[in-house]
């Protein structure tokens, strides 16, 4: 299959992403094969009866774990060999943005005042200077927390049964106006600026990370059913910011009829329309539309926050960001509003229990900017100079992105294992650990293994990549990985993978996808009961 490669300054970059993202991944572009290495303990049967499922008839199938402690593997199947991984590459990258700006790190976002104040008036702008601020209040519990669901509304176009969480995602933008009215202004003469130079936006990374983030860079849609069918579905949606505008013409349907919702936006995605069918009777479904420009979007928010704190902007609300007349330095122009996020370990947390792809994006973006750059891909030899420290054999890890959503996004088993080791030797080993999701309980494993005797005792980053095989109707799965750890004895953990490429689904419903991800994790499962002496 061949490959778009567009050169860059530094070196060549694989540009563009290939196929449908189902959860979290990229398209299968081809296998190695090896002959899979001897196991140290023999296969439990249940896994091996898994393996023998006919959707795995031309897949392989990866297994590993091990003893971080002693070194000592009891599983090995290819776990030298490459695998597409999906989002359990966003273990390299989360783990390198972590290591860069530390677990305690906090995204620290000013407003600052250019010009001249008399009395209450600001004769000159107000600029926010965007940081990278991966949710800028939004999600955030009163306690500093981050609050997440089990299907996040990112994926709520691809995957279903996403829902929100109940926070403002305007929290943010909100507090920094009353600030700015605390600080005695009460009228801005000038404009609002959003200074987003933090970075530059690299369209090889999918989604684009932007230096201003609101809502996840998008609207929330959730249609709900009418009395009965023929009735008009109800309709809310968030965060309700002008120009943009909703309509929906969704209908009621008998009862137990599939919901089926597509959503469509102008070219400015500023008009946004619901059309189809939703099920009488049936729970909320949940849609989401691209802000297609985040900074002119941010100005308005924040133009409008002002307002209903009584602050008046003489600029008007609606228009283009005016980033020309941003100054080259700030020094003079005092901070007026500071809005400080949560912990980077808690967007790590996010990131890796939804299997966030923006968030894992943005980490590359700020390895960059760590070391003062400006360029995404910058944020690469920082990323490869924390492997080497972490003792990951390099060689074994292929990325473009930090999602892994990429078609070069390549690991063995054994370059996961050795990050993963890499943790457990480091005092953040029970932060890192319960950041992963948790078999029954949370994030990406909540609805699997509810209540089997492993639930609770793995904790592992998921994988999903899937595409049309439009040629026999039906999906490819490329990828379904996962990776972490297994809880062997109390207060001990084994590092693992357990993964398959090159499997394939009986029809084209997500369903089958679903139901390769649930063997994975049921491998996991009974990797873990077999060290613990459970069958």
């Amino acid at each position: 299959m061949p490959l778009s490669v567009t050169p860059r300054p530094a070196r060549r970059r694989i540009a563009g992403s290939l196929g449908v993202l189902l959860a979290v991944g990229v398209v299968l572009i081809g296998l190695i094969q090896a002959a899979p290495s001897a196991p140290r303990r023999e296969l439990d049967p249940r896994i091996a009866s898994i393996m023998r499922k006919p959707d795995y008839r031309h897949a392989q199938w990866g297994l590993f774990q091990q003893d971080p402690q002693t070194g000592k593997v009891t599983q090995s199947r290819y776990a030298g060999q490459f695998f597409i991984p999906g989002s359990a590459a966003k273990l390299f990258s989360v783990s390198g943005t972590w290591h860069t700006l530390g677990g305690d790190h906090h995204f620290v976002t000013p407003v600052h005042a250019v010009g001249q104040r008399r009395n209450a008036t600001l004769k000159g702008d107000l600029d926010l200077v965007a940081q990278g601020d991966l949710t800028l209040g939004g999600r955030t519990r009163k306690d500093g927390t981050v609050a997440f669901t089990a299907i996040d509304h990112t994926y709520a176009n691809d995957v279903p049964g996403a829902t929100l969480t109940p926070q403002d995602p305007l929290a943010g933008i909100d507090q920094l106006a009353r600030q700015v009215r605390q600080s005695g202004i009460r009228r801005v003469e000038g404009d609002v600026v959003i200074d987003a130079r933090l970075f530059q936006l690299d369209p090889a990374l999918n989604p684009v990370p932007t230096p201003l983030i609101i809502n996840d860079n998008v609207i929330d849609l959730l249609s709900t059913p009418g009395a009965g069918p023929g009735a008009p579905a109800g309709l809310d949606w968030r965060p309700k910011v002008a120009p943009y505008h909703v309509t929906s013409s969704v209908r009621t349907v008998a009862a137990g009829t599939a919901s089926d919702i597509n959503v469509s936006s102008s070219a400015d995605g500023t008009r946004i329309q619901l059309s189809g069918t939703i099920a009488a009777g049936s729970a909320p479904v949940l849609r989401v539309a691209a802000i297609k420009d985040p900074n002119a979007f941010g100005r308005t928010a924040l133009i409008e926050a002002l307002k209903r704190a009584g602050v008046e902007v003489r600029a008007k609300a609606v228009g283009p960001n005016r980033a020309r007349q941003l100054p080259r330095s700030y020094q003079g122009a005092p901070i007026v509003a500071r809005y400080t996020s949560p912990s980077y370990a808690q967007y790590a947390k996010l990131i890796l229990k939804v299997s966030h792809n923006l968030g894992a994006n943005l980490g590359m973006c700020l390895m960059a900017t760590s070391k003062g750059s400006t360029d995404c891909e910058a944020g690469f030899p920082v990323l490869a100079t924390f492997l080497e420290r972490a003792k990951v054999d390099r060689e074994a890890v292929q990325l473009a992105d930090g999602r892994g959503g990429n078609p070069a996004d390549r690991t063995t088993p054994q370059a996961l294992a050795q990050i993963l080791t890499y943790w457990q030797r480091t005092p953040e080993a029970q932060r890192f650990r319960t950041s992963l999701p948790i078999l029954g309980v949370d994030g990406t494993l909540a609805d699997s293994c509810r209540s089997c005797p492993s639930r609770g005792k793995v904790f592992a980053k998921t994988g999903t990549a899937a595409g049309g095989d439009l040629l026999n109707d039906r999906l490819a799965v490329g990828a379904e990985t996962t990776a972490g750890y297994l809880e062997t004895r109390k207060g001990h953990y084994d590092v693992f993978f357990a993964g398959v490429n090159g499997a394939a689904t009986p029809t084209a419903d997500i369903n089958g996808v679903l139901t390769i991800a649930n063997d994975v994790s049921d491998v996991a499962a009974y990797l873990q009961q077999q060290a613990a002496g459970q069958h």
